[in-house]
């Protein structure tokens, strides 16, 4: 069976990750590149986490199971069948960060969710290569 799912919005935003990150070392001292940083995982976050709930639909007998599944249930599902690097509470961390930087903009907590970026990133890539692989 043929899986019709586009992870390529997921590759680029990753591609745009590391290319933020990769500039923030060149110049770790300006805050707008970390604030680009920030960004990026926001939206790379959220593409993670969308791409992971399409393709376990896809590739599920009872695809309708994932529409009232929790975040949580969905990360555990996802950890269960190997596509997931971390378990849920990393994803958690993930999901609070990604909370804190729609709500408010203060510069302990930009700094704060930008700690965590770089052990997102991992995650991330690793959901990209397995999907590759279950859509090969």
């Amino acid at each position: 069976m043929a899986i019709d799912l586009n992870i390529e919005p997921l590759e680029k935003a990753i591609a745009s990750l590391e290319a933020a990150l990769e500039r923030h070392g060149q110049t770790s001292d300006d805050d707008m590149i970390r604030d680009a940083c920030i960004q990026r995982f926001e939206f790379t976050y959220e593409l993670a986490h969308k791409m992971l709930k399409r393709f376990m639909e896809a590739t599920s007998a009872n695809p309708d199971e994932f529409d009232g599944m929790t975040f949580q249930d969905l990360i555990r599902s996802g950890n269960e069948r190997g596509l997931l690097r971390s378990d849920w509470s990393l994803w958690k961390e993930y999901r609070r960060a990604r909370g804190v930087t729609s709500h408010t903009y203060d510069e302990e907590k930009a700094r704060e969710v930008f700690a965590i970026v770089p052990d997102f990133l991992l995650e991330a890539r690793f959901l990209r290569d397995r999907l590759r692989e279950g859509l090969a």
